[in-house]
């Protein structure tokens, strides 16, 4: 992964930019929607970002291209940062964001592919994406396509026994085109993950199981690009990206607090979460 950074410079910077616009609009959707999970979205709103404005093969005026990359957030209800990085890249308006969680919008609180443009896979019960993400990566091989496919897990979801059904199939068919992101926030909804159900090293789980294993700070977007392009030159097995984030990242009073896994900001909250996303005081 010691890949050189030379001209990173802008590349970072826009991407920095994107990922703190993916924020903003979140806190937006949720604050209007009166309902919504904020600090999951917030914490992997870097690496989807990162994904959409720079690592993925798509077409917004062709969501459905066959040989595009293709993405599955098996954490569903961190959606609001998918819906804004479809919108900011065009799948749908960005006036659509204000609908999240209406009756008959087309951005539901959990993804699903029937309603929204850019949705490869429906989620909401925790434990599915990574299996789904096997049998996408399966027909590419069989299609002889070229493409990849990214799945991100929380954590928490970890706890669920599919999820490491689906991590021995890939490493049985020895899906490359295959790249699992845990994003490691270390909270789920009933509290901290090391005491909900204590899974020790995730890092070395998954290279229990055949996979290739990446650790980065998932906020770093160099250490993030990095895992990406080397995951994509992956050869022989699948890859898995382990990134260290921080639950509600980049609003203060969210960082590292359980109950803003799925709680809406006062009035004064939103207010404040708002001046500290333009600057007014630094994220931890």
């Amino acid at each position: 992964m010691n890949q050189p950074q030379t001209n990173w410079g802008p590349r970072v910077e826009r991407l920095r930019r994107k990922a703190n616009e993916v924020r903003n609009h979140v806190i937006d959707m949720v604050y209007a929607a009166k309902s919504g999970h904020p600090g999951g979205s917030l914490s992997v709103a870097d690496l989807i970002a990162v994904l959409y404005f720079d690592v993925m093969q798509i077409d917004p005026a062709n969501p459905r291209w066959a040989d595009r990359d293709r993405f599955i957030l098996s954490k569903g209800h961190a959606c609001p940062a998918w819906y804004a990085c479809l919108a900011m890249r065009g799948y749908f308006p960005l006036a659509a964001l204000g609908t999240l969680r209406r009756f008959e919008s087309i951005l539901q609180g959990h993804p699903d592919m029937r309603k929204t443009p850019g949705i490869d896979m429906t989620t909401g019960s925790l434990g599915h994406g990574l299996s789904a993400g096997v049998g996408i990566a399966l027909e590419g091989r069989l299609l002889k396509k070229d493409y990849h496919v990214f799945v991100i897990l929380g954590d928490g979801e970890l706890d669920e026994g599919q999820v490491w059904e689906a991590a021995a199939a890939a490493s049985k068919y020895a899906l490359s085109n295959l790249v699992a992101v845990v994003d490691a926030n270390k909270l789920q909804m009933d509290g901290f993950c090391a005491d909900i159900m204590p899974l020790g090293a995730i890092d070395r789980k998954f290279a229990s199981f055949g996979w290739e294993v990446l650790n980065i700070d998932g906020h770093d977007i160099p250490q993030i690009l990095r895992a990406f392009e080397y995951a994509k030159e992956a050869v022989g097995r699948p890859v898995c990206i382990v990134a260290d984030t921080v639950k509600g990242k980049g609003v203060s009073y969210m960082e590292n607090v359980r109950e803003w896994h799925g709680k809406v900001p006062s009035p004064e909250q939103y207010e404040q979460a708002k001046r500290e996303l333009a600057g007014g005081v630094p994220c931890r």
